[in-house]
């Protein structure tokens, strides 16, 4: 084989063994995090990893309605573990935990992981979504699972639109119904009766009327 032959063969098997490469670390832990952006917070205690955690807002700034923390929760560990609580320290927003399934305890199986946030996964629901940070900025958010305790770490705000909007709040206010603009007043004048009392007409404002001579 001559020396071009050979360096050629030497680079494509090169190729091959970077893929294979890449192909395996994509294997792990980061292949099952739907793909989140991955500069969204994240840390590791002991058995449990928590990865790409948000604090996501309604879509309109200042809109009331809840909001929702969303996260990809790992136990590494040889046994289940039940997330107790998520907190957020600093206000006085309350978060409701609800399991994919069922009305049970979300639980992060042995080996295995939990998403929070989506169309059929758990959920994690602030009440007052306008008691968490406001978008921008970063919030402190407690996870306390029942074998590691508490895992905190520092979530951005951001609103449930463009990429974040699938992960986002399920209930969104709808805008205020539309209220007429227009209002009748009277038009005409008193006149005198018999008595003290007179008679009025009036019409409405803002209504087409006849010309004189129709």
């Amino acid at each position: 084989m001559s020396r071009s032959l050979r360096r050629g063969a030497l680079a494509a098997t090169a190729i091959v063994i970077s893929i294979a490469s890449l192909s395996a670390c994509g294997a792990g832990n980061d292949a099952q995090t739907l793909g989140v952006r991955p500069d969204n917070a994240a840390v590791t205690v002991d058995d449990v990893q928590i990865q790409n955690a948000v604090v996501i807002t309604q879509p309109e700034p200042g809109a009331e309605g809840p909001a929702v923390v969303s996260a990809t929760v790992f136990n590494n560990g040889r046994a289940p573990q039940t997330l107790e609580s998520i907190t957020l320290p600093g206000t006085p927003a309350k978060v409701t935990l609800k399991a994919a399934q069922g009305s049970g305890p979300i639980t992060v199986p042995a080996g295995g992981s939990v998403v929070i946030g989506g169309k059929g996964n758990a959920s994690a629901t602030i009440e007052n979504g306008r008691e968490a940070a406001k978008n921008g900025d970063t919030q402190k958010v407690v996870f306390k699972l029942s074998k590691t305790g508490d895992v905190e770490l520092s979530a951005f705000v951001v609103p449930a639109t463009s990429y974040f909007k699938d992960f986002g709040p399920t209930e969104i206010p709808k805008p205020p119904a539309a209220t007429p603009t227009g209002t009748a007043t009277p038009t005409g004048t008193a006149t005198p009766g018999h008595g003290a009392e007179g008679t009025a007409t009036a019409t409405p404002t803002g209504e087409a009327s006849h010309s004189a001579g129709h």
